[in-house]
């Protein structure tokens, strides 16, 4: 399984989760290099994930009829100029631009790889190959992010980018060596692209996914002040909970593509059922150490056990526009990163605790939850009212 090809993508993934979280730990430096205070430098964060969402159309529209190769290698181009641009940036309002480019090839690349994955393995091991892919972007967050910001805050923020673009450059010489060229692009009308699109089947699954990146981050945008002020962490104890996490993202990726693979849509349910079970246990737990670090990480585990069923089951619903289904998947990922963000933070405004919002996160599982559990129902119904052979 950890074919050449594969460990290219994924490292191509650790190179982009790198570059997308990597911000967050070097604020402090950026806003002072650019004389703006940390909320104004967090906007960066924000731009990413925005550009994200509204890249992932246009550059999947753009890059449909390409090889896939050849749109792989075109948006690890795209990759390397936003982060040489994010090096060398004079001024704020160029580093937003630059972020906001690099963030045009992140959808696509995701989107695409994914097809790439999908494709090079046999059936039974599809969600498998994904979910090895994405654990380059998991890893990022266990390794990339706190290594590059160590990095950042001995020799300069700008020298983090400038390590991200020797990642980007080895990652396009392993996707050149290692990719093969005989896989050609989908073909066809963007009317048909977009009517496929606009289907409920379709839409349903890109929805579930949307809403399991709300419930997650949610929660895990304000982690570290929930570990502070409810639970009682040291802030050096709160770096280990983050790895600890990181860790468990990274276990239950992998662990949800295998599942996966044996059954995509009770993976599917069984996380999320397990989701909405572990939020309200954290709820309750969240003033004990040591259970609050056990319900983290298997918290994490079961949010990231989503990811690549996820995206197989967007994918395998809209067959007929795969390339641009899988990537606009991503711009739902990252619609939710910005819901949950907003979600709660504006539930904090208005007077929530932070220990409450596990149960805002919970709520909003129990949707996704019912979203899928609908889907299996009508397939169900479906065979069910077929007439037998």
């Amino acid at each position: 399984m950890l074919a050449p090809p594969i460990l290219a993508l994924a490292l191509a993934s650790f190179g982009i989760g790198t570059t997308e979280f990597v911000i967050m730990g070097l604020l402090p430096e950026v806003a002072h290099s650019f004389g703006v205070t940390i909320p104004q430098a967090g906007y960066l964060v924000s731009g990413y994930a925005m550009g994200v969402v509204v890249g992932a159309p246009i550059v999947a529209v753009a890059t449909a009829g390409l090889p896939r190769k050849t749109a792989l290698l075109a948006l690890m181009g795209v990759f390397l100029l936003g982060n040489v641009g994010c090096a060398l940036a004079p001024t704020y309002g160029l580093l937003m631009a630059a972020r906001v480019v690099t963030a045009f090839a992140h959808g696509a690349f995701f989107g695409i790889g994914a097809i790439v994955a999908r494709d090079l393995v046999p059936r039974e091991k599809r969600t498998q190959a994904v979910s090895l892919m994405f654990a380059g972007l998991t890893l990022a967050n266990v390794l990339g992010v706190p290594l590059g910001t160590a990095l950042g805050q001995v020799a300069g923020w700008r020298t983090t980018f400038w390590a991200v673009v020797v990642i980007g450059i080895a990652a396009g010489l392993a996707i050149q060596l290692c990719v093969p060229a005989g896989l050609p692009g989908k073909r066809g009308g963007l009317v048909q692209e977009f009517r496929a699109l606009g289907r409920w089947p379709v839409l349903r699954p890109m929805l579930v996914s949307t809403l399991a990146s709300v419930s997650f981050f949610t929660v895990f945008t304000y982690i570290t002040p929930f570990l502070t002020t409810v639970t009682g962490l040291s802030p050096t104890a709160v770096t280990g909970a983050l790895f600890a996490a990181g860790v468990g993202l990274t276990v239950g990726n992998l662990a949800g593509g295998a599942l996966a693979d044996r059954g995509l849509m009770a993976t599917v349910l069984g996380s999320y059922l397990g989701l909405v079970a572990v939020l309200l246990v954290l709820f309750f737990v969240a003033r004990n150490e040591v259970a609050t670090l056990s319900v983290l990480v298997v918290w994490a585990g079961l949010a990231f056990a989503l990811v690549s069923p996820l995206q197989i089951w967007v994918v395998e619903a809209a067959s007929d526009a795969p390339n641009l289904a899988s990537t606009l998947n991503q711009g739902a990922f990252n619609l939710g990163n910005a819901t949950g963000a907003w979600l709660g933070g504006t539930a904090l405004t208005l007077g929530t605790g932070y220990g409450e919002l596990p149960l805002i996160a919970a709520g909003v599982s129990t949707i996704g939850l019912a979203l899928a559990a609908s889907a299996v129902r009508r397939s169900a119904r479906t065979a069910l009212s077929s007439p037998r052979p």
